[in-house]
C-alpha cells in the first residue's frame, strides 16, 4: 500500500498527470458525464491564478489525486462560489489521497476569496459521497435526468460547504 506524502497547489507542468487521472475517471463512467479523453492542453485553463487546484501525491513523488475548482457562474454576485471536482489515480483509491486534496482544496479556497464549493455527483458513486461527507459536503438536492451519459439519463446529487 503506498504512502502518501504531500499536497501542494497544482503546476501547469502537472496538467500531463492530471490528464491521466481525469481519463480515468472518464473511462469508468461513475464520475462525469465527458466522454472525449483529455489532453494537457485541455487542462491549461485550470490554471487561471484564481481558482485553486491541489494535488496529493505519494511517498514518490507522483501524483496520486487532485481537487480543483471552477467558476460557478459569470454573474458578480456568484464569485465567492465555486464548482469543484476531486479525482483519484485508480491505483491510489481507497487510500485517502482523494481526501487529502481535498482537505487541501477546502483550506485554500478561502484564500482565493471563495466562501462556497458545490458539485454534482452520480447517486450511485457512493465512494465520492462518503468522501464527501466525510469532509464536511452536504446533499441539498437531486437534479434529476440532468445528463445524458451513453445516451442513458443520468440524476445527479447537488452537494455544498461553505468554506
Amino acid at each position: 500500500m503506498p504512502c502518501l506524502a504531500a499536497t501542494y497547489a497544482a503546476l501547469p507542468a502537472d496538467a500531463a498527470a492530471l490528464a491521466v487521472i481525469y481519463n480515468q475517471g472518464i473511462e469508468d463512467r461513475v464520475a462525469t458525464f465527458e466522454t472525449t479523453p483529455r489532453t494537457a492542453a485541455d487542462l491549461a485553463g485550470w490554471f487561471d491564478g484564481k481558482h485553486p487546484a491541489m494535488v496529493s501525491t505519494t511517498a514518490s513523488g507522483e501524483i496520486a489525486a487532485y481537487a480543483v475548482t471552477f467558476a460557478y457562474a459569470d454573474r458578480c454576485v456568484y464569485s465567492g462560489v465555486a464548482e469543484f471536482s476531486v479525482y483519484t489515480r485508480r491505483d491510489q483509491r481507497g487510500l485517502g489521497a482523494g481526501r487529502i486534496a481535498l482537505a487541501s482544496l477546502i483550506e485554500a479556497a478561502p484564500r482565493a476569496g471563495l466562501w462556497k464549493l458545490v458539485s454534482r455527483v452520480f447517486p450511485e458513486n457512493t465512494a465520492s459521497r462518503a468522501l464527501l461527507k466525510s469532509v464536511g459536503f452536504r446533499e441539498i438536492g437531486l437534479h434529476r435526468a440532468h445528463g445524458k451519459l451513453d445516451g442513458v439519463w443520468r440524476d445527479v446529487i447537488v452537494v455544498e460547504r461553505l468554506v
